[in-house]
């Protein structure tokens, strides 16, 4: 039972993960196809990453009271809904409205997923284990939903019928609400303090104010800085630097998702067996490696080297490869955090975690941005080597947290 539980969580987190990430190919879609502006397709992030933050807010604390089972069968019957609802709109306010919800959901299941780990898991090395795993196969949702979006926009001859991948997606969610029916889930200790939602406010206040916290809420800040600037601006870097055609810059990006997604997977059976701290060590001292041996190579690349994936530059294949190292840190800081409380005390910690989450992506990216905006792209991408340095300061405080258990 336990198995079938970890399943419906994994495809539950995964299917989110496609929607949440799918916001780059609606941008295209409509801007091409319902008459929006850039300034009004640029609205879809911001539809989305603000719904996360108001969710994780307000919501954090009412989800136990609600259940965490209950609270994931709601998403998807709700986020059947709205995919279905958007696939006949046809409208720009359509998009924005499923991402609203999409963002809303996403908060939720954030929420109620991370909190279900800690009912399901035995100490905190299988909790570390079971987190990068559904962070692993989220991120293989994230990259088959790249590919998802591009056959449907691909084989689209009218310009509506890419909406046709929103059906597909209701049918997936029904189905993973259908499979949410079939499991049980002891929830007991779960709602201690879920049914007194200000007694759970004035619980994430408490938290946010703990050095311990801060550290590993600035640790997840510093990281999502990191993995939303090199996702988001990699396209950008492969073209403009790499020198690369525009639709081969987009797919050899998705090079980084799968070793997100590898990376992930591989820390879920790595950290049974390993204490975390070495390995997260190793981790950023790879990444490290990676971006000073890597970013002089690019530096060299002439325009015209890479025009198939056959002749692609060196640096196209091993710069994307950072994912791989970076991929343990978030769910494995995540975990620490969690493992480290009494389980009732797992809904607001979640809560935070997101809220700084969603900064840590926006931020990141918005420097990124500036970077490229005022340096050459090669030297932007050096701006990664300082969060990483922090995060390996940070790591001794964020074990100590572990070590504090529920004492804090």
């Amino acid at each position: 039972m336990q198995m079938r539980t970890i399943v419906a969580l994994a495809l539950t987190y995964a299917l989110l993960g496609i929607l949440m990430n799918s916001v780059g190919a609606v941008i295209l879609q409509s801007i091409r196809h319902l008459d929006a502006t850039r300034m009004m397709g640029s609205s879809l992030e911001a539809c989305k990453d603000l719904s996360v933050v108001a969710a994780s807010f307000l919501l954090a604390t009412r989800v136990p009271a609600f259940g965490y089972r209950r609270a994931l069968i709601a998403v998807l019957a709700m986020m059947a809904a709205a995919c279905l609802a958007a696939s006949f709109a046809e409208s720009f306010v359509a998009m924005q409205l499923l991402f609203v919800i999409t963002g809303l959901c996403f908060g939720v299941a954030k929420i109620a997923t991370y909190s279900t780990i800690g009912l399901l898991a035995s100490d905190p090395a299988d909790h570390a284990s079971i987190t990068g795993t559904i962070e692993g196969v989220f991120m293989i949702g994230v990259l088959i939903g790249a590919w998802l979006f591009g056959w449907f926009i691909g084989a689209d001859e009218q310009g509506g019928g890419w909406l046709r991948v929103y059906w597909l997606l209701a049918g997936l969610c029904i189905t993973a609400a259908l499979l949410w029916l079939t499991v049980t889930l002891d929830e007991r200790e779960a709602v201690a303090q879920g049914s007194e939602p200000a007694a759970g406010w004035r619980e994430m206040a408490r938290l946010a104010l703990l050095p311990a916290t801060v550290a590993i809420l600035l640790g997840l800040f510093l990281y999502v800085l990191i993995e939303q600037g090199i996702g988001t601006w990699l396209p950008t870097f492969n073209s403009e630097v790499l020198h690369l055609p525009a639709a081969i810059s987009v797919q050899m990006s998705s090079i980084f998702l799968a070793a997100l997604a590898l990376g992930r997977l591989a820390s879920g059976i790595v950290l049974r067996r390993v204490e975390w701290l070495p390995v997260l060590l190793g981790c950023l001292a790879a990444i490290a490696l990676i971006v000073i041996a890597t970013l002089p190579l690019a530096r060299q690349v002439e325009p015209g080297t890479g025009l198939g994936w056959a002749d692609m530059p060196l640096a196209a294949y091993l710069f994307p490869l950072l994912g791989f190292f970076l991929a343990p840190i978030y769910p494995t800081i995540c975990s620490v955090a969690l493992s480290a409380l009494p389980r009732h005390r797992h809904p607001p910690m979640v809560g935070l975690i997101v809220i700084f989450s969603a900064l840590g992506g926006t931020i990141g990216s918005f420097l990124t941005g500036m970077l490229f905006e005022h340096l050459s792209g090669a030297l932007a991408f050096y701006f990664v080597l300082l969060p990483v340095t922090l995060i390996a300061f940070l790591l001794p405080a964020i074990r100590a947290r572990q070590a504090q258990g529920a004492a804090a």
